[in-house]
């Protein structure tokens, strides 16, 4: 990685050469396409090319100048929009977009190659709630305290421009901007600067499946950009198999590779795979995948995660070197909501696919990656899955906490308001103790006592659909009798609640977890981490009652082990073979036995030879 790295845009957006600054949009249909430069009363017609292009160098156009595209329908009518391949739109996604020099900002992390997957241990944030000021600036001031806890791999929530001041960013309609209301690009840039001296990989969470409902002007300039045969949950399904899909699938790979180029990301998230309709060979997945491993991948480590609520494991396919095909692993849900049924008893929604057996589909999720191989799901009334126990644990994300599973409750609560504190430690030795890679939520880590809701910034007639329609979802809950009570998303003080309060991990109970979460994650470090590039796919796991036994084996020898208690009662169990690497609630019972209360945890080491 040098300095002053710079990415060819596609689609759109405002290339900034030594001749002026080229300026291009794709608006098939529309014979008429102006630019328009702020400042100067400058209106400028654009040349039409072959398949739907439009350009034009305008020499006097410098970094700073702000710009829109004047586009016409054969009736005259003319829309005024920002460029959807905009860099930067510093006064919002309804204003003008802005030339910026992307070979301003002088990188100092040259060295850098990024770090293997095996050593991922990844912590998910929202720009905007992980510090009072909400800025990169300040969330760099934090990077240390994440190294020093034993984070190798930030996860930033979606950072593409969005309607507002306020967002989880999964609404998001200018995929190349940052958000204004987070900092300039180039303070973007100077966070990932500094998290690479730390030592932390930095992973962006991208969505491709939709835009946000506000603020996007494709659907009216450029309705060849949208698949109108296919809707997502969140909106219109993007047209990356119809007609014109090579342009639309070329503006998702080239985003993707924006992102790691010219930010010097570390990889992606890409969020709801299974949103896509797509029987392209490749999918647009693969096609992503390999543009990123061909391009910025075969000079450093750059990574690729999904998320894909189907489970197919054909996208985690490793080839005959036991690299990834195409992505490195995938968030996974199973584990989640199995240790969430196990540690709350909650049966609800999409828990009801646990709620007969969760220790055992815990225990199958930890052992084998996915839960559901195949069986049926009563809760979506169809099989879901395949077959996942011939990948390797670190094919696998693990989490307790997530933005969704904590933001889509009614009052946005974390798990340590809704378990017992035995019950939960235990969870998090699973968690970090086991081969999967492992994930935090912003403030997981010291027990945070502020939520993480639901929040955005829509215009008023909007915002009042969104405030009643969640409303109304949450009257379906018996745990939410008064769905008047949930928080408005469209509040400025629903937002501010959802800020971490960093001065609360000197004061207990929240120095108690940081002090657990910090001593498990240096035994991983110690003792786990350097043996996972050596695991055997397909772990064991075997149930007694609420006394859960896993064992993975690694090559070319040796073995790690874990039991846990999760009942209410204390178990009898055999002691587990190998050094003792962390043990917790339990007590020797002569011989080959031992005593796990209620949380009890027993994780040891069998060397090989």
């Amino acid at each position: 990685m040098t300095a002053g790295r710079g990415h060819v845009m596609p689609f759109g957006a405002a290339l900034l050469r030594a001749g002026g600054t080229c300026f291009r949009l794709w608006a098939p249909g529309r014979a008429r396409v102006e630019l328009e430069l702020h400042g100067s009363c400058e209106r400028h017609g654009m040349k039409p090319l072959k398949d739907g292009w439009h350009e034009l160098t305008v020499a006097t156009a410098a970094a700073g100048a702000r710009y829109q595209f004047a586009v016409y329908g054969d009736d005259g009518k003319r829309w005024l929009v920002p460029d959807p391949a905009s860099r930067c739109n510093p006064d919002g996604v309804h204003e003008a977009s802005a030339v910026i020099d992307s070979y301003a900002y002088c990188w100092s992390d040259a060295a850098w190659r990024g770090r293997p997957w095996t050593e991922a241990v990844v912590y998910e944030l929202h720009i905007g709630t992980f510090t009072a000021e909400g800025t990169f600036a300040a969330a760099q001031n934090r990077l240390s305290d994440l190294a020093a806890l034993g984070v190798t791999a930030l996860q930033l929530m979606p950072l593409a421009a969005f309607p507002g001041q306020r967002n989880w960013g999964y609404d998001g309609v200018l995929p190349f901007a940052p958000a204004a209301a987070y900092g300039a690009p180039n303070e973007l840039k100077s966070f990932i600067d500094a998290a690479h001296r730390h030592g932390l990989m930095v992973m962006l969470d991208v969505v491709y499946n939709h835009f946000g409902p506000e603020g996007n002007y494709l659907h009216v300039y450029c309705p060849e950009f949208f698949d109108r045969t296919h809707s997502t949950p969140w909106g219109a399904g993007i047209n990356v198999a119809g007609e014109h899909c090579a342009t639309v699938r070329s503006f998702l790979v080239h985003n993707a590779l924006f992102w790691v180029e010219e930010y010097g990301f570390d990889g992606l998230r890409l969020d709801a795979i299974h949103a896509f309709r797509d029987p392209s060979t490749p999918d647009i997945v693969h096609q992503i995948a390999a543009a990123l491993r061909d391009g910025p991948g075969a000079r450093r480590h750059v990574h690729l995660i999904v998320e894909n609520s189907a489970n197919q494991t054909g996208y985690l396919a490793l080839d005959a070197a036991g690299r990834p095909v195409c992505a490195t692993a995938q968030w996974n849900d199973d584990l989640h909501h199995a240790c969430h049924v196990v540690t709350t008893a909650e049966t609800g929604g999409y828990y009801a696919d646990y709620a007969s057996a969760p220790l055992q589909h815990f225990g199958r999720a930890l052992a084998e990656g996915f839960s559901y191989q195949g069986e049926h799901s009563g809760y979506r009334n169809r099989p879901r899955g395949e077959p996942s126990g011939h990948l390797p644990a670190w094919s696998f994300i693990g989490f307790l906490q997530n933005h969704d599973m904590i933001g889509n409750r009614a009052f946005g609560d974390r798990i340590h308001h809704l378990t017992d504190e035995c019950l939960l430690s235990a969870a998090y030795a699973c968690l970090l103790l086991a081969p999967m890679i492992p994930m935090l939520f912003m403030g997981e880590e010291f027990a945070a006592s502020s939520p993480f809701l639901y929040f955005c910034d829509f215009t008023p007639e909007l915002a009042k659909a969104v405030a009643s329609g969640r409303r109304r979802e949450f009257r379906r809950f018996a745990a939410v009798p008064d769905a008047l009570e949930v928080p408005d998303p469209n509040a400025v003080s629903t937002f501010e609640a959802s800020k971490l309060h960093w001065d609360e991990r000197n004061r207990s109970p929240h120095r108690e977890r940081l002090a657990l979460v910090r001593e498990l994650m240096a035994l991983r470090r110690q003792h786990l981490t350097p043996r996972l590039p050596h695991i055997v796919p397909g772990g064991r796991y075997q149930l007694n009652d609420d006394l859960l036994s896993l064992e993975w084996r690694f090559e070319p020898g040796g073995c790690w082990r874990l039991s846990v208690c999760f009942g209410a009662q204390a178990s009898l169990s055999t002691l587990v073979v190998g050094d003792i690497v962390y043990s917790s609630r339990a007590q020797h019972a002569g011989g080959q036995q031992v005593w796990l209360e209620p949380g009890g945890v027993i994780v040891a080491i069998e060397r090989a030879g």
